[in-house]
């Protein structure tokens, strides 16, 4: 009989049980959820992360993420507008903004993905076959705008050729480089206008689209790169011309300031020798001018040892005037 009394109170309890469990659910961050009886929606998103509660049974929930998502594209060969083909990979970050709109369209993510390969597959292929391929690599015309600049800088200064040269060479190299009207980041804004109109009607904020990596066909990157590096070995023998050219130039110079130094010092060395002659002589005339007789005396010694050193024979008058000292006692 215990037993009996206390069956119905069981049942209670897991009837009760059954409709808590039923009747609430946690959202968790990041996430937002609708209200669904029997397939039709029911009043607006939830969105604040926590506990929340249903009609049990006759209602369900359904989640939709919240946070920015990402999309990656798959590449594809566009025509340029100068007819250059060229694979390119676009990049986006979205989110949902509607989820009634959302889960009345696209349903899951996955078609959302879908979706989104269509409207911004099509809107990239659109936006790049109407520019031209510079415009889609560079974003500004830096570059150019540095080398008219330092143009500008040389020709309001004195004239200087091996600057000229340097100017002519990098207008040379800068000359290859087309300017740019829209660039790579307005191509990316377009795309993103282009797409966000089709999107919202999804329930999908579009936030940006970025053009991640443009490259060439593969039939005509090898005949890119081989011009690239004619381009590029013919300025680097440019370069090396203007060098060898300053290294004349350095040389010359330097032969020229060696050859006045060694004039200058050859000048001031003689000059030096010519005052210093100028008063050994007036020394010596000094000396001459207090006792002539010594200096004749002196003289005829130094004569004597010249004349008489070596062995042979003179022969001289007894009365000749070079013996005159000999003959003195």
């Amino acid at each position: 009989m215990k037993n009996l009394k206390s069956f119905p109170l069981a049942i209670l309890i897991v009837v009760l049980t059954l409709l808590g469990i039923s009747s609430g659910y946690t959202l968790p961050e990041g996430r937002q959820a609708l209200i669904t009886q029997f397939g039709r929606i029911i009043g607006t998103p939830i969105t604040n992360a926590g506990l929340h509660f249903k009609l049990p049974f006759v209602q369900d929930v359904r989640l939709f993420d919240k946070r920015i998502l990402e999309w990656d594209g798959d590449s594809n060969q566009v025509p340029t507008k100068d007819k250059k083909f060229i694979w390119v990979d676009t990049t986006a970050r979205w989110r949902i903004i509607d989820a009634v709109k959302f889960a009345q369209t696209v349903r899951t993510e996955d078609a959302a993905k879908t979706r989104l390969d269509s409207i911004l597959d099509g809107a990239t292929r659109d936006v790049i076959s109407k520019h031209n391929l510079v415009e889609a690599v560079r974003n500004t015309n830096t570059l150019l705008d540095q080398a008219k600049e330092r143009k500008d800088i040389v020709a309001d200064k004195a004239s200087d050729h091996s600057l000229t040269e340097k100017i002519e060479m990098e207008e040379e190299i800068t000359g290859e480089l087309e300017s740019i009207v829209v660039g790579r980041e307005k191509l990316s804004g377009m795309i993103h206008e282009r797409a966000k109109n089709n999107l919202v009607e999804l329930g999908i904020e579009l936030i940006d689209v970025q053009l991640r990596r443009i490259a060439y066909e593969k039939s005509v990157e090898d005949k890119v790169y081989e011009r690239m590096i004619s381009e590029r070995n013919r300025i680097a023998e440019k370069i090396r011309s203007i060098g060898k050219g300053e290294q004349a130039k350095i040389r010359g110079k330097l032969s020229k300031d060696l050859k006045e130094i060694e004039s200058t010092a050859y000048r001031q060395s003689q000059e030096i020798k010519g005052k210093a002659e100028a008063a050994s002589i007036a020394i010596y005339a000094a000396s001459l001018s207090q006792d002539p007789s010594f200096y004749e005396f002196s003289r005829t010694l130094d004569a004597y040892k010249k004349t008489l050193k070596n062995k042979g024979n003179v022969v001289l008058s007894t009365d000749s005037e070079f013996l005159k000292l000999l003959h003195k006692r």
